[in-house]
C-alpha cells in the first residue's frame, strides 16, 4: 500500500472512523467500536483489516492493549494544517491527577502548575467554553489500556454529574483524595474503573463521590 488510493473501502472507513474518535474523544476506539462502527459485525475481520493498515504503516498497534491503536503521520498526512495561533486556547494546567492508586493531594494544587499553560484547539474543547476547560498532568498508569500515561496531559470539562463509562475526575472527600477512572453508578453506590488489568475497581458510596470534570481529550506528552 503506498497512498490511500490503493486501500480498500473497509480500510479507508477504519481510517475516517478512527481520526473522528480520536477528536471526540482523545483516545482510539476499539476493535469491536470499529466493527460497530462500519458495519462489520466479525471481529477477525476488522483485526485483519487493521493488520493491512499496520502493514502499509498508516496504525501502530500495540500489544495487550484494549484501545492500543495509534494513527501514524502517513495516515494523518491529509489532515488540515494546524490552527492558526488566534483559533487556539490557553488552558491552565492546575494540578496532578492520579491515575493509579488514589493519593492525597496538596492544599495548593491550584497553584502547582500556574504557569504552564497548554494549547487547546476548538476541536479539542468540542464547543465547551474555554472558561470551564481546565487541564491536569497524569500521575500513574491505571488508565493505559485507554492509552493515558504518566506525564500526559488531560483536558476535562468542568461538570457535577457524568454518564456511565466515561472518564472523569472524581474527588473522595472522604479519603481525601482524587482518581482519574471510568465512572459506573450501581445503585447507592459509584464504582471507578480503571483502565488496567492489575488494578482493582474504586467502590464508594455515591455520596462519597464528587465528579469534578469529563474527559476532553488527552495530550499524549509520553513516548
Amino acid at each position: 500500500m503506498r497512498d490511500k488510493t490503493k486501500l480498500s473501502e473497509k480500510q479507508r472507513n477504519i481510517l475516517r472512523f478512527m481520526e473522528l474518535y480520536v477528536d471526540q474523544h482523545g483516545f482510539p476506539p476499539t476493535i469491536r467500536e470499529i466493527g460497530n462502527a462500519i458495519s462489520i459485525q466479525s471481529t477477525s475481520v476488522v483485526n485483519y483489516n487493521l493488520n493491512k493498515l499496520t502493514a502499509g504503516g498508516y496504525i501502530i498497534r500495540e500489544p495487550q492493549a484494549a484501545r492500543g491503536l495509534r494513527l501514524t503521520e502517513k495516515a494523518l498526512a491529509h489532515r488540515k494544517p494546524v490552527m492558526a495561533a488566534s483559533r487556539v486556547t490557553m488552558i491552565p494546567i492546575v494540578g496532578q491527577i492520579v491515575a493509579g492508586n488514589p493519593l492525597p493531594i496538596p492544599d495548593d494544587i491550584a497553584g502547582a502548575f500556574a504557569d504552564e499553560p497548554i494549547e487547546a484547539t476548538a476541536a479539542m474543547l468540542h464547543g465547551t467554553d474555554p472558561s470551564e476547560v481546565f487541564a491536569l498532568k497524569v500521575k500513574g498508569d491505571s488508565m493505559i489500556d485507554a492509552l493515558i500515561n504518566e506525564g500526559d496531559i488531560v483536558l476535562f470539562r468542568r461538570a457535577s454529574t457524568a454518564n456511565n463509562g466515561q472518564m472523569v475526575a472524581a474527588w473522595l472527600p472522604d479519603r481525601n483524595e482524587t482518581t482519574l477512572k471510568h465512572f459506573y453508578r450501581e445503585g447507592d453506590n459509584v464504582r471507578l474503573q480503571p483502565a488496567h488489568p492489575t488494578y482493582p475497581a474504586i467502590i464508594v458510596s455515591a455520596a462519597n463521590c464528587q465528579i469534578q470534570g469529563c474527559v476532553l481529550a488527552v495530550l499524549r506528552m509520553s513516548v
